[in-house]
């Protein structure tokens, strides 16, 4: 979590082969309770930090592999709510 804006980016093109316009990147510590984001706005780059004083971020268990959010999963995982229950995951379709 010490990596600021430039080495944030490198490790996003080394990964990824490019850092893309209209895209963000999470990065998270191992306790789960700091995440940083690293956002691609078509004309720069900015990195912004969030830290939970209570409780964890909920990631995948698969962490070889890149994940793909929705903007609406992206904001509740940012805000630190169970971004997996939204979209398709959360629909209830029998009672």
């Amino acid at each position: 979590m010490r990596a600021g804006t430039e080495s944030a980016l490198a490790r996003v093109v080394k990964v990824f082969g490019a850092a893309h316009p209209h895209h963000a990147y999470l990065f998270a510590n191992r306790r789960a309770n700091r995440m940083k984001v690293l956002v691609h706005d078509g004309i720069g780059v900015w990195l912004a930090a969030r830290r939970l004083n209570v409780g964890k971020f909920a990631w995948p268990n698969d962490t070889a592999s890149a994940l793909q959010l929705t903007r609406t999963q992206f904001d509740a995982l940012v805000l630190g709510l169970p971004w997996q229950r939204l979209g398709d995951a959360g629909i209830i379709r029998v009672i």
